[in-house]
């Protein structure tokens, strides 16, 4: 049951929390943390909002929690649990035991029963979870949302052919052409960088070149290997991957390979075909011997890097000195993917000079401004949405200790910031202001920042819902859903969110995380920015509170994405 509470059933799981079971507040209370409350009604407050009642405060978890309102092992949601089992009838907990029973003890008096069923491993979706809520009579969707079995299950999965897709835009099929050239004249010693702003369908034209190009040898037991850096990269090139190849008139099935989310690939389910893996995963089975991956790279027929900028990291050299060890240093064809960060293309030609590799990038009309901006000629042409940028710039913000740490922002930092109250204040009042019918994808500063303003949202009515790597798979995917369809106006994430993840028709980009990289930067910008024809927006108003920051030299991403790449129009407020 992958989705959001309906109305009704928030409504009705309210009711039963208060009227029924009669939830003391302080349970409520901890539910949302300690600290969260107190800066909850300190905002609240200052916002003229009343003092949170009981029903309120307990609808604020419901909605924000949604299918997980049960779900974990914390002390509070043990409490809450337990109070719940209390407020039964005798006869209903006995039955509800019975079915349940603490495998370590026998109990057979009704007043100790309680206590271990609240303490009984909550696995969502699972036969307790449904036996718990189903008695206490709440809606099932309370129960969580199990685990999907697929993607343990499918380490190995056949793409039927035939699937109708949109054709390849122009400058696209220019790119696949040029891709398809280099790979015909340089063969096994091919080496390409293949640039296109973020949005620009870099994956689709990759997957159609290498596709087209590897099709008659996958017939003969070989493999494309895509790199990537993480779970959502890996399941959107294959999505990508299935939809080419069911959309081409090929005769026979295509073998995808996970080598990620701990699937596990055997030498007998090897027949040739595509290969996605994280590089984490591929470089641990490197390291563990893995029998099936040394056959893959002995067969392979292509490899390509996805945000290739990661290449120069230790793991991409671990893989490549492995392949070499394989099959010689000649190895085989490889392309990396990555982003057009407008006129600085210096790390661009790092890593064509790494790659000793070709510059494959489009052929944009000859333009002085295009020159000047190649961004420009993809906003003209509606496929990327033209941004309006707005800088929040007020008190400065001082930090007396080292503000980057390995380059980057503190971690400490970004936790100072994240309780800065007069900076949520200013984050939430425009979030407020906010058109009722906007999409708003906000960056936040922590994972707890994120759930912060998530919960001062929904506190005021709001729809919002949060996300992190901490959160569910299954769950991840049901926010992102609900965001699409707006059923959520507002979606919180940290650590996630910056690629992999297609939502086009986002209006509104809010950055609160501060970040001196470019790359990281861009990524979060790039979310907002697919344009009409793809099926994005015209326009994406893309929003920074970063510019009263001083960082005593070592300037922000922002300062350099707006001035080096002058995309965006800079506006001052207060």
């Amino acid at each position: 049951m992958a989705r959001f509470p309906y109305e009704s059933e928030i409504q009705q799981a309210v009711s039963l929390l208060i009227n029924q079971y009669k939830i003391p507040y302080k349970i409520l209370m901890d539910l949302v943390g300690t600290e969260h409350y107190s800066q909850l009604t300190s905002i609240l407050d200052t916002l003229g909002e009343n003092k949170l009642t009981e029903e309120e405060l307990a609808k604020i978890l419901v909605v924000q929690k949604g299918s997980e309102l049960f779900m974990g092992s914390s002390e509070a949601v043990r409490e809450l649990r337990l109070h719940l089992l209390r407020r039964l009838d005798v006869k209903d907990l006995v039955a509800l035991y019975e079915r349940n029973p603490d495998s370590k003890r026998k109990i057979t008096s009704p007043g100790y029963m309680a206590t271990p069923l609240s303490t009984k491993k909550w696995s969502p979706g699972k036969r307790w979870a449904r036996d718990f809520v189903t008695t206490l009579k709440f809606p099932l969707v309370f129960a969580g949302i199990e685990n999907d079995r697929t993607e343990r299950a499918a380490a190995v999965t056949d793409i039927e052919p035939r699937k109708i897709i949109p054709p390849l835009v122009p400058y696209q099929e220019s790119l696949k052409q040029k891709m398809l050239e280099v790979l015909n004249q340089q063969q096994e010693k091919t080496r390409c960088i293949v640039t296109l702003p973020t949005g620009g369908g870099k994956t689709r034209i990759a997957v159609e070149s290498f596709i087209d190009w590897l099709q008659p040898r996958f017939a003969e037991g070989k493999y494309m290997i895509w790199i990537a850096q993480g779970e959502e990269l890996c399941e959107q090139a294959i999505a990508c991957i299935s939809d080419m190849w069911q959309e081409r008139e090929f005769a026979y099935a295509l073998r995808v390979y996970r080598y990620f989310g701990g699937s596990t690939v055997e030498l007998d389910d090897l027949v040739g075909g595509v290969v996605v893996g994280s590089i984490q995963q591929i470089v641990s089975r490197i390291n563990s011997g893995d029998s099936a991956f040394e056959e893959i790279i002995r067969n392979c027929g292509a490899m390509i890097i996805d945000e290739a900028h990661h290449a120069t990291a230790a793991s991409y050299n671990d893989l490549i000195d492995y392949a070499k060890r394989i099959v010689g240093e000649d190895l085989f064809p490889i392309c990396g993917l990555t982003a057009t960060p407008g006129r600085n293309m210096d790390q661009t030609s790092i890593l064509v000079e790494q790659f000793q590799a070709n510059l494959i990038r489009p052929k944009l009309p000859e333009k002085n401004e295009y020159k000047l901006n190649p961004l420009l000629y993809f906003q003209e042409q509606g496929y990327l949405a033209k941004p309006q940028y707005l800088l929040f710039k007020d008190e400065p913000i001082e930090w007396h200790e080292d503000l980057f740490i390995d380059g980057e922002v503190s971690s400490e930092f970004l936790r100072d910031l994240s309780n800065n109250r007069e900076r949520n204040l200013k984050i939430i009042d425009y979030m407020l202001g906010l058109p009722l019918d906007s999409s708003v994808l906000v960056y936040a500063c922590t994972v707890e920042h994120a759930e912060f303003l998530t919960t001062v949202l929904n506190a005021i009515g709001k729809k919002a819902a949060c996300i992190s790597a901490k959160t569910p798979k299954a769950i991840r995917r049901m926010h992102i859903q609900a965001f699409k369809k707006k059923e959520i106006q507002y979606l919180f994430n940290y650590g996630v969110l910056t690629t992999g993840f297609d939502a086009p028709k986002v209006d509104h980009l809010l950055i609160c995380r501060p970040t001196s990289s470019m790359v990281l930067y861009e990524q979060m910008v790039g979310r907002g920015l697919r344009g009409p024809k793809f099926g994005g927006t015209e326009n994406c108003k893309i929003v920074d509170f970063s510019a009263n920051i001083h960082t005593h030299g070592k300037p922000l991403a922002y300062s350099r994405f707006t001035k080096e790449w002058l995309l965006l129009e800079e506006v001052s407020s207060k």
